[in-house]
């Protein structure tokens, strides 16, 4: 098999290197792309005069002259602008500092010979593409001046050091010896003209250039897990994808460094390739051989050229390992602009080439032949942007715009959240608040309530919370699934480590942290320590991991909304138990979060069939049944999220006076109720309602809060625990279901602003959502109807107190 590749390869690899060099400026001077008029517009034009290198034909245009005439004038050839072009131009105007070569375009080009050498020899191309590039360079004209740097003059003044130098020497010979000076012989005196037996004496090209050469393989090619790569792939263009484990700090590291001697003045520069090079010791120098000086040498830290260098760690994702293995890593090593392209936790695809590492010092004494491998990366791809990062496309934006127009959009997109599972509507309405959460409301004084929405959803098992985990941890940008038994809290939070590049102490992040901006997603949340179950107090209220330890002292961002579940504290959900006894969480950690879901598995003829026909069907055919709804593409939900964060909504006054209104009534409720209340109801209670109106005004797209918002907040708190009102109602305090829907009613009207009527329709909602039947609603408005309590005006969709 690999004498076969070799045979493939081998007219490939005997082409001179300098035909493909002359075929690669052809091809990015000549190399043309199509696009639409505002191209020309956003990427400028690029200097036409002497932009081509000698030997080449010229036929480049000026992109002012193709902008200033009409599209319709102009032939299709004409309208297709230099892509290279005009990121050379960029680069000579100091404003790019990459350029990104496609071997999509060169395979366009026909040149499937070029983009086959390239892919199998990929770190040698990139050399050959930047003397290319530098011919190219040596004829295009900045279009604005240029800020020398620290690097120009250092390069200014060793040329004329080391040219006067040279000039003194060779005029002092020649007349000592009565000649007169060649010509030919001063245009040699150029350092960059160096003899080859003199490298020292010749300024590296790494130092003059300030940009770099990426190649992006064909889009066409699939990605590859970290276990597919073998050793036929090293020194090739290979595309990876993988889950980003740990991001290690950017540091400079040493491309070219500067050395000065000592004794006579003479600036040497070293190319460096690999992390660890032995430093110049001897000035090479002629007047120190002469002299038969060791002059010493010492770093030029001011001549010395440094690009940003970043290791990540790279890890492959559960579906790319095989049954009874465990994931694979490898080492990403980014330099220059490719670094600081992604974070802990993003899902990304990456092009690069696969090199080797050779051991050195002692450990290459036991190493043998054995190498390590490691992944220089070219091009970084996120697979999952940001909400913030997120740009839609036209046709995306139209169809989340047409969603906006439907007034079922909230019950649509809850329902297309995991539809394979059957029921649970009220959840996935609060799963979607929880993905759209509220605002963050920072004041002056430093004080931050956060906007993010916590979900905590405990019941029996089998009722499909682990599924709904993953589900949001999968469809959000930034979702993180982990396990309380699995996780420690210093898994969840931060650990301390050592950065194995200088030793130091390093802080590396937890679930939490990685998940920040995103949903951090904690099943079997009842069986973590109660030691490591503290570390999230501080994570879901303040958003915040503060770190003390191993001398370090730092605080690290969690911004992150927290979705748990958990089991009872008896396994299944105990009837004859208080909800306090079942739930068995500390008060402290129940009252962070906004909503409690307590999902019981209670025999139910109707429901149960209805159940077992859903799964069934799923089961046989693969997805949910079609005559129910159909559900909006996950692709979809992400868009219309990302956008309804845009929005900012206010609560006005006459709102906020009906929040307090309920918050107190629900106060009340819970007093009467005793040890059998079912939440616990504090002031992060009235957050809660709060937090979940302005999510509900978010999908809204409105920017105000209206009633029907906070009816909807109430509603979700009041029926999270559904499943209990018919177990303990009534049961510890005697209580008249008829005389507590009056209450609320006569809350309800008295919440408005002075005004003794209030819609039907929206009082019978808010009574139902608070788990009362349909016959005992009826049996109030007849009985205080009778008693001329209230009037009842049902074509007008009115009641009033008559006193």
């Amino acid at each position: 098999m690999a004498q076969s590749m070799l045979t493939a390869y081998l007219p490939v690899l005997l082409k001179p290197y300098s035909q493909y060099k002359n075929d690669l400026i052809q091809f990015l001077q000549n190399f043309r792309v199509v696009q639409d008029e505002n191209f020309y517009t956003h990427l400028g034009p690029y200097s036409s005069e002497e932009t081509r290198a000698p030997g080449v034909e010229s036929s480049l245009q000026d992109s002012e002259e193709i902008s200033s005439l009409p599209m319709s004038s102009i032939s299709p050839n004409e309208q297709m602008p230099h892509k290279y072009m005009i990121q050379i131009q960029e680069i000579a105007n100091r404003t790019r500092k990459s350029l990104n070569i496609e071997l999509d375009d060169i395979i366009a080009e026909g040149r499937e010979e070029l983009a086959q050498a390239i892919t199998i020899n990929t770190l040698r191309f990139i050399e050959i593409a930047s003397q290319a590039v530098d011919e190219i360079l040596k004829n295009v004209k900045p279009q604005q001046s240029i800020v020398k740097d620290q690097f120009d003059i250092v390069i200014e003044q060793y040329l004329q050091l080391e040219s006067d130098y040279r000039g003194t020497h060779i005029m002092s010979e020649d007349s000592a010896l009565g000649n007169e000076i060649d010509p030919r012989v001063m245009a040699e005196l150029d350092p960059l003209n160096a003899p080859i037996e003199d490298q020292q004496n010749k300024i590296p090209a790494q130092l003059v250039r300030r940009y770099e050469i990426h190649f992006i393989p064909p889009t066409n090619t699939k990605p590859l897990s970290i276990r597919e790569i073998t050793a036929v792939d090293i020194g090739h263009l290979v595309k990876i994808k993988g889950l980003v484990v740990r991001v290690l700090d950017v540091k400079p590291r040493v491309t070219v460094a500067c050395y000065s001697c000592e004794s006579c003045g003479f600036q040497a520069f070293q190319q460096v390739n690999s992390r660890k090079f032995m430093p110049l010791v001897a000035c090479p120098s002629a007047e120190c051989r002469t002299n038969r000086k060791s002059g010493e040498l010492y770093l030029n830290m001011r001549g010395t050229k440094f690009v940003k260098y970043q290791e990540i760690r790279l890890q492959e994702t559960a579906d790319q390992v095989p049954v009874g293995h465990i994931p694979r890593a490898v080492t990403l090593q980014l330099l220059g602009e490719v670094a600081k392209q992604c974070s802990a936790g993003d899902l990304v695809t990456v092009c690069g080439v696969f090199l080797p590492t050779p051991q050195t010092g002692f450990h290459s004494l036991h190493a043998g032949l054995v190498a390590d491998t490691f992944l220089q990366g070219m091009h970084i791809e996120r697979n999952k942007k940001t909400y913030e990062e997120f740009i839609p496309s036209v046709e995306v934006d139209r169809q989340v715009f047409e969603l906006s127009k439907d007034t079922q959009v909230y019950e649509l997109l809850a329902k297309s959240i995991a539809p394979e599972i059957y029921g649970h509507l009220d959840v996935k309405k609060a799963l979607l608040l929880l993905m759209v959460g509220a605002p963050l409301r920072r004041f002056q004084d430093g004080i931050r309530l956060r906007g993010d929405v916590h979900v905590c959803l405990m019941g029996d098992p089998g009722v499909a919370k682990s599924q709904l985990l993953k589900h949001i941890a999968t469809i959000t940008p930034r979702g993180v699934y982990t396990t309380g038994k699995g996780s420690s809290g210093v898994g969840l939070t931060a650990a301390v480590l050592r950065d194995p590049l200088t030793n130091e102490l390093m802080l590396e992040g937890g679930a939490l942290v990685i998940a920040d901006m995103g949903v951090a997603c904690i099943d079997e949340f009842d069986k973590m320590d109660e030691v490591d179950r503290t570390a999230i107090h501080e994570v879901m209220e303040q958003q915040t991991v503060s770190i003390a330890k191993a001398g370090i002292t730092t605080t690290l961002n969690a911004r992150a909304a927290v979705l748990a579940a958990a089991n009872p504290a008896y396994g299944r959900y105990n009837k004859k138990k208080t909800p306090s006894q079942n739930i068995n969480l500390p008060p402290a950690l129940l009252s962070r979060f906004d909503l409690l879901f307590l999902l019981i598995d209670t025999p139910n003829e109707a429901q149960d069939f209805q159940l077992a026909k859903h799964v069934t069907y799923v089961h046989r055919v693969g997805k949910h049944p079609e005559d129910e709804f159909h559900p909006v593409d996950p692709q979809l939900i992400r868009a219309y999220v990302a956008k309804a964060k845009r929005y900012n909504p206010v609560i006005p006054g006459f709102v906020s006076k009906y929040i307090v209104n309920n918050y107190v009534a629900m106060r009340d409720k819970e007093k009467k109720a005793g040890e059998w209340a079912e939440n616990y109801t504090s002031a992060r209670t009235l957050l809660s309602i709060l937090r979940l109106s302005q999510a509900l005004a978010r999908i809204r797209f409105s920017t105000f809060v209206e009633h029907a918002d906070v009816d909807e907040a109430i509603r979700l708190l009041e029926s999270s625990k559904s499943s209990l009102r018919e177990e303990y109602i009534g049961k510890s305090y005697n209580s008249d279901p008829v005389a507590e829907i009056y209450r609320h009613v006569c809350e309800a009207i008295h919440g408005m602003d002075g005004t003794s009527e209030v819609v039907l329709s929206d009082v019978e909602r808010q009574i139902l959502g608070r788990g009362y039947s349909h016959d005992q609603w009826a049996k109030c408005l007849e009985e205080y109807e009778q008693l001329n309590i209230w009037m009842i005006d049902r074509n007008l969709d009115k009641i009033r107190l008559v006193a």
